[in-house]
């Protein structure tokens, strides 16, 4: 399937695509180490600085339709380049705040923002309208694997850079790598969007937008992508509060994080091999049900380096898997013209569950000491999602015909 990628064209813009989120999304998913040294730094407490965090989920998930739209409309290019300017601010001037409210508004708010605005919605979005219908499938994977591959370099790297020069130094370091990513935003847009005919039917984004909100399978994807949203959240914010509970090193954390991202890379991959071969939503229920498995099984092991290794990699493969085969579907009901803001919208609903697993994590901590609760409460809402994709109503696979030799 991946034969698809093979034309220089379609191969430079999946790359430049994969590239930008590489960056937005390894420092988003690195914000989690910063918990424990801030809270040593600055005494505003871990519930506190979890809050800010959760209203950084929501925030990435709430810019995710408008980026969408804006980018629907006036293209990608200028939404990129705010985006990486703005997460380039709330990494800068984060250290300069000293109460809950200016976290909130900084590391919660602004890097949020600029790492949401630089995210799926806009990238898939933009690459989909830049490439042949065939390629798609197999480019939203490589996408992705970029934003995972993200996750595998930036956690260990941000770790270091926390123990070597701080967390102060670590934040700047991360405003400069967004600045530097600039230039791959102007290679993913040189080439121009196909254009866009004017459907049959096609009477502009707000009733598309009204349209797919009353469509059932759309709203079933929704609800599986919120317990996506909370799991995900919980553990990239509290997996390094996880660790320190089990008397384990700082750097079984980040190696955690980092074997994530690594296993997501082939996750990311396979799920773009597998949307070409199977109903997506038939992958979707496979994923979310393994996560409900992974955790029950995490709970019963003993908690070792090992544990947590094995237990990363189990849950990357899946971890932001479930990205392509749910673009799938949205660009299966509703065409590829505003999926940027239609896809935007699905991802909005899993960050409202991002920000409850990032918040209700540190309310767990402080009220029982652990985050046992939080972990039953993964394991049902796992279990959930993979039943809810089940009805969603998805045209079958269709296989190009086999041409007889």
């Amino acid at each position: 399937m991946f034969r698809t990628l093979q034309n220089p064209a379609v191969l430079f813009v999946t790359l430049a695509a994969a590239g930008i989120l590489m960056v937005t999304m390894g420092i988003r998913q690195s914000f989690g180490l910063f918990i424990s040294p801030m809270d040593m730094s600055t005494g505003l407490g871990v519930a506190t600085i979890s809050f800010a965090l959760a209203v950084g989920q929501f925030a990435w998930g709430a810019i995710q339709p408008v980026a969408g739209a804006v980018a629907d409309r006036y293209g990608p290019r200028p939404v990129l380049v705010a985006a990486l300017l703005v997460l380039a601010v709330g990494c800068a001037v984060t250290p300069f705040v000293h109460s809950g409210f200016g976290l909130a508004l900084t590391f919660g708010l602004l890097a949020s923002i600029g790492s949401g605005a630089g995210s799926f919605s806009v990238l898939i979005g933009a690459a989909a309208q830049r490439l042949p219908l065939e390629s798609r499938g197999a480019a939203s994977g490589v996408i992705n694997a970029g934003g995972s591959f993200g996750q595998f370099i930036f956690a260990p790297i941000n770790q270091k850079l926390i123990q070597g020069i701080g967390w102060v130094g670590s934040l700047w370091a991360m405003a400069i790598v967004a600045l530097a990513t600039l230039p791959l935003v102007f290679k993913l847009t040189d080439k121009p969007a196909a254009p866009h005919p004017q459907a049959e039917g096609d009477n502009g984004l707000r009733h598309a937008v009204v349209t797919a909100l009353k469509n059932p399978s759309y709203l079933l994807l929704h609800a599986g992508f919120f317990t996506c949203g909370f799991h995900i959240a919980f553990l990239v914010t509290h997996l390094p509060g996880e660790v320190n509970l089990c008397g384990l090193p700082p750097s079984v954390a980040s190696w955690s994080l980092a074997i994530i991202g690594l296993f997501n890379i082939f996750g990311s991959l396979y799920a773009g091999a597998c949307i070409a071969k199977y109903r997506s939503k038939h992958v979707l229920a496979v994923m979310y049900a393994s996560r409900a498995v992974l955790v029950a099984l995490y709970l019963v092991a003993p908690r070792t380096d090992l544990t947590f290794y094995l237990f990363a990699a189990g849950l990357g493969f899946t971890w932001l898997a479930t990205v392509p085969p749910t673009a799938a579907i949205v660009g299966k009901l509703f065409g590829t013209r505003y999926l940027g803001t239609l896809f935007g919208l699905t991802l909005l609903s899993h960050q409202i569950g991002g920000f409850l697993g990032a918040w209700l994590g540190g309310v767990a901590i402080v009220e029982y000491g652990d985050f046992s609760w939080m972990w039953y409460a993964d394991i049902a809402l796992a279990a959930a999602a993979a039943l809810v994709n089940l009805p969603i109503r998805e045209a079958a696979v269709v296989r190009p015909a086999v041409q007889p030799a």
